[in-house]
């Protein structure tokens, strides 16, 4: 096997282990406040009333402002801060209503199929004689109010109204007032400016700019924003300055809207989200998770800075919250033990059985639920390690007693089962089954490997659970790293007995079998592969060689350590002396895209500590450390802060990507339910096939609210992901981080004893001791 030639050794490899682990804290900067978008979505009942094609925010006297939204079903009003929409007859007797323009005074203009209304208080007013359709209505500083429509366009003043014959075309979309005094009109033939007096159209060049105009915004200079089919036009006076197109980060060149922000800073709603100006570009949002639809139709803004936004499926709202790292962190805990600790001591996602509903939620199973407990150890143990909380500490112990039970549950001496559920539960995933015959050699032909497992559940020997079988790698790899930092951060003298009784139990099911995981039916299990005559002489197994020898060499490490037993020590030795592990280990990360998978990258993430952290040897050490090295190389453009903190703590804090790491954790959404997530329409992207072939991905790494990663195991350059918001995360891919991070001094914050989140007690469980 070719050996890559290794890196230069920084004196930092000849540190001891527990120098390693004891290394003084990085100063980290201050925990200052960030802001974080919230959505709310709000739909009404039919389809014609989520049909928004404008809204409007008007200022009552006193402290409230009324918002008024024109659709295809009438128009529909909301006082805030009251909450609700309400609309009446009146009101839905002016369907389909298409536009709509608070006035200085407080009421609305509202242009409808059968003409042009004013709004003050409820009920609407008809202005006679004005013919409908009116689509749309522009109100100036001194309340007059010019509206056009396919009949003409008419002005209203304290004169009267007055029919205007002006040179225009009526394929009108929007009309304002600019700071100029003169009256701008987006039409499908271009920008129309008209004084008063003369009126003309305002273009660029015919072969490059759009005529199909949609929407106009003035910003704080003065310049007028054209939102058109084909993106943005920036005008200065009557020329045109700039053009913003989807090379220049719109994520659809079909604009239809355009505002100027509270902040100054430009908004456009586009068929495929929002997008707004910031000082790194344009940030966007779309999707589910910031939308009720993509198609964005209009803008408003309320005093609070709230945008409230009209779309083709209803109306969203994106309010702003200003918290520090250690206040998400308390949410997300706050969430993780709400709705994401079953019995017993289960953590994992939640189902939603209404999609983004939270009221919602039940509990379900997961192939991986124990992996994913052993990280919420990991993530409490470092917590109890920074805040000394007992309520930490009581968490990991419930996490670990989760562990111990998977191994005790499925009666095999140290075979760990994948999960368990209640007995009396009626849906699991991957219920039994016996596939037919042609069934199952359709899949032996897309997968040689592919084990057949007719029964993956079992009921325990008490009677109280349902135990699921064909364990992988990937729950033995996470565990034991949870098992390492429990030792290192929380475990007492008690613990560490139970650990250490543990660990040994699972080890010594592995040295017995020959390096396998092997199931009740006395076959290994189909991922559980660690053995030397597949590894190293099996073509099959040739994707796992690299990384499967770096799993079983720090089992084995850590099992000697926490035991002292020389036959782990032994068996060790002889996997690299006989079987050239350590060769295999320098080749560890698949980077080829055929065959790498972030799976992959996580479980080297959770392997790597325990021989980084226990090895003495120098040798092996700078073996582990080059494997570690192109390991990262691999993944640091991809700002992820578990790996960046875990390269920090075990390489060098120099060289980590400890900023996006910080960014990452700050601009990661609140929201943990799993939207939908699709990128493929949006114009300012290219598309690959790297760093994995199997799926579209963007060429770019994008900013953590627009797209859908929520775990360390999931690929986050993937051009879609989600389920459709029928599940939430539970945030340890967030907190195990950050606490990380907080015990290795990368994050900022001042905690020193954590406040309660909900008691264990009302689980209806307590944690074994």
């Amino acid at each position: 096997m070719r050996r890559p030639v290794l890196a230069v050794v920084w004196f930092l490899l000849f540190l001891t282990p527990s120098a390693l682990w004891a290394a003084p804290p990085r100063k980290a900067n201050a925990d200052v406040p960030s802001p974080h978008e919230i959505h709310h979505a709000h739909v009404f009942a039919s389809p014609e009333a989520n049909d928004v094609r404008a809204i409007a925010i008007a200022s009552n006297p006193g402290s409230t402002e009324t918002l008024a939204a024109a659709s295809a079903a009438g128009v529909h009003l909301r006082t805030t801060p009251e909450s609700g929409w309400h609309t009446s007859p009146e009101l839905s007797a002016l369907a389909p209503a298409f536009a709509v323009t608070a006035t200085p005074g407080g009421g609305f203009w509202i242009g409808a199929w059968n003409g042009l209304h004013r709004l003050e208080g409820p009920h609407p007013v008809r202005t006679e004689p004005i013919p409908g359709p009116i689509v749309a209505v522009g109100v100036a500083g001194d309340g007059s109010v010019l509206a056009g429509g396919p009949n003409g366009y008419f002005r209203v003043s304290t004169d009267g109204v007055q029919s205007l014959n002006l040179p225009a075309t009526r394929y009108l979309a929007r009309i304002v007032q600019g700071p100029d005094r003169a009256w701008w009109l987006a039409t499908g033939m271009g920008v129309f400016r008209w004084d008063g007096s003369e009126g003309d159209y305002l273009r660029g060049q015919a072969d490059q700019d759009s005529f199909a105009t949609r929407a106009i915004a003035f910003d704080d200079r003065q310049r007028a924003w054209v939102a058109s089919l084909g993106g943005l036009q920036v005008f200065e006076g009557h020329r045109l300055h700039r053009r913003v197109e989807p090379r220049d980060g719109q994520p659809s060149g079909d604009a239809r809207a355009v505002v100027s922000g509270p902040d100054g800073r430009i908004w456009v709603g586009t068929s495929r989200g929002i997008a707004r100006a910031s000082n790194a570009g344009w940030e966007i949002r779309s999707g589910r998770r910031w939308l009720v639809h993509d198609e964005v139709r209009d803008l408003a803004f309320d005093r609070e800075g709230t945008a409230w936004i009209a779309t083709a499926g209803g109306i969203s709202s994106l309010r702003r919250e200003t918290l520090s790292l250690e206040d998400k962190a308390a949410r997300f805990h706050a969430v993780l033990e709400a709705r994401h600790v079953r019995p017993p001591g289960i953590v994992e996602k939640c189902q939603l059985r209404t999609p983004g509903d939270l009221t919602t939620w039940a509990p379900t199973d997961d192939d991986n639920d124990g992996g994913y407990t052993a990280l919420a150890l990991a993530m409490e143990s470092y917590r109890y390690a920074v805040t000394r909380d007992p309520k930490a500490l009581a968490a990991a112990r419930r996490a670990f007693a989760a562990c111990e039970l998977l191994r005790e549950v499925s009666g095999i001496p140290g075979f760990v089962a994948r999960t368990v559920v209640p007995r009396d539960w009626t849906e699991v995933h991957d219920p039994n089954e016996t596939l037919s015959e042609p069934a199952w050699a359709e899949s032996q032909a897309g997968d040689p490997r592919n084990k057949r497992v007719p029964v993956r559940w079992r009921p325990s020997a008490d009677g109280r659970w349902l135990w699921k079988g064909d364990t992988s790698s990937d729950e033995i790899t996470a565990h034991f790293f949870g098992y390492l930092v429990f030792h290192q951060c929380a475990a007492d003298a008690e613990d560490k007995a139970r650990l250490r009784d543990h660990v040994v139990k699972i080890a010594d099911h592995l040295l017995q079998n020959g390096y396998v995981l092997r199931d009740q039916d006395g076959k290994p299990t189909r991922w559980g592969i660690w053995a030397p005559e597949r590894l190293n002489h099996d073509p099959d197994w040739e994707m796992e060689r690299g990384i499967n020898s770096v799993e079983i060499l720090s089992f084995l490490k850590l099992a000697h350590h926490l035991s002292g037993d020389e036959r782990f020590h032994q068996a060790y030795q002889s996997l690299i002396r006989e079987h050239g592990y350590d060769r295999n280990v320098l080749d560890a990360p698949n980077l080829n895209p055929a065959w790498r998978t972030y799976i992959d990258m996580e479980l080297l993430a959770f392997a790597y500590p325990a021989l980084l952290n226990l090895e003495t040897e120098p040798r092996l050490r700078r073996v582990y450390q080059a494997s570690f090295e192109r390991w990262h190389q691999a993944v640091q453009a991809d700002g992820n802060p578990f790996f960046e903190f875990l390269y920090g703590a075990y390489r060098t804090p120099r060289r980590a990507r400890l900023e996006d790491a910080l960014v990452f954790l700050r601009e990661t959404p609140l929201d943990l339910v799993r939207w939908d997530v699709d990128l493929t329409g949006r114009e300012d992207l290219q598309w690959r096939r790297f760093p994995e072939v199997e799926r579209l991905q963007y060429h770019r790494r994008l900013p953590i609210p627009e797209i859908g990663y929520s775990r360390t195991d999931q690929n986050p350059w993937l051009a879609t992901q989600g389920d459709g918001g029928r599940t939430e995360s539970d945030g340890v891919f967030w907190l195990l981080p950050y606490w990380m991070g907080r015990h290795h001094g990368f994050v900022p914050g001042v905690t020193t004893s954590a406040k309660p989140t909900i008691p264990m007690k009302s689980m209806g469980f307590t944690p074994r001791r």
